[in-house]
């Protein structure tokens, strides 16, 4: 017979000013908050990522380099623990050592089922936490995870939507996120798959920023990295640099330049120093409004 793993967890009720991250000023701010696990501080910043349930084969690496895009920053990845993209991400964030955060649309006391009760109780061991506005073991009523939703958004600075058809959750989410004026990130993808239907509706609206390549989700959601990070590791974040690009990087991570400082620095050629541009743009290292000044590492 299976037990639940945390059943046997304390929890705690939270304070109006004690909610975590962007909570307590959101205007879907719950009226009460329920806690197991710790946490984040307050120089953390959340990024919730949502998708469906049912997702692509592929899903599941998608996911793993879109969270890995997030180490040496202060990202706190936040979802709903359902099967699905909400796993996917809250399980790579695990593995990368990225602080993870699952809202329920259940108590906190209430049984967890199968593989979500291990994940959940991985959450928990690695530092993270679980958090709800209902008490005890109240069941998951259909009603709850549209509920959840809204606060999974107003914990975030900004959402991603992974995958999800033109009906679901996700969409919800992104839909609270917006109503609050918050960036909303989305994966583009196959204009004939299903499971990118509602993804690509949010982008062919204008209602989402798209995120073309998982490395960089960083530099797209506005995180920064964290002073002192150096190339070496940004490897372990699956970025790999060339030798221009290092050198580039590397002299003015932390500052804004002009496309003409840049040549004065260096030797390079427009056309190639155009091209390193480009791949520390696409690895989410440099970011530019209007092509004339370059911010490296989002300064």
């Amino acid at each position: 017979m299976e037990t639940n793993l945390l059943f046997n967890e304390p929890y705690s009720k939270l304070v109006h000013d004690n909610y975590p991250l962007l909570l307590g000023a959101s205007k879907y701010c719950p009226k009460q908050l329920f806690c197991k696990g710790t946490l984040p501080t307050n120089d953390k910043i959340g990024i919730a990522m949502v998708g469906t349930r049912r997702p692509s084969a592929s899903a599941e690496e998608l996911c793993r380099r879109l969270v890995e895009s997030l180490r040496s920053t202060n990202a706190v990845v936040i979802s709903g623990l359902a099967q699905g993209i909400d796993s996917f991400c809250h399980r790579a964030a695990l593995d990368a050592g990225i602080p993870t955060i699952a809202v329920l649309a259940q108590g906190l006391d209430a049984k967890i089922e199968g593989e979500r009760n291990t994940l959940a109780k991985r959450i928990l061991d690695a530092g993270g936490a679980l958090l709800s506005e209902y008490e005890g073991d109240t069941p998951a009523y259909k009603g709850n995870f549209i509920a959840r939703n809204r606060i999974i958004s107003g914990l975030s600075q900004s959402t991603l939507v992974v995958q999800s058809r033109k009906k679901g959750g996700a969409l919800l989410t992104a839909q609270f996120c917006l109503d609050e004026g918050k960036l909303l990130l989305a994966c583009p993808g196959n204009f004939d798959s299903e499971l990118y239907s509602g993804t690509n509706a949010l982008l062919d609206s204008g209602h989402a920023k798209p995120v073309f390549a998982p490395e960089s989700l960083r530099s797209v959601a506005g995180i920064p990295l964290l002073e002192g990070t150096s190339v070496q590791q940004l490897a372990t974040c699956g970025v790999h640099l060339s030798d221009g690009a290092q050198k580039v990087f590397e002299r003015f991570n932390g500052f804004r330049k002009t496309f003409s400082e840049l040549q004065q620095e260096f030797d390079f050629k427009a056309p190639e120093l155009l091209a390193i541009l480009t791949e520390l743009e696409i690895s989410g290292l440099v970011s530019s409004k209007d092509n004339f000044q370059f911010y490296f590492n989002g300064a």
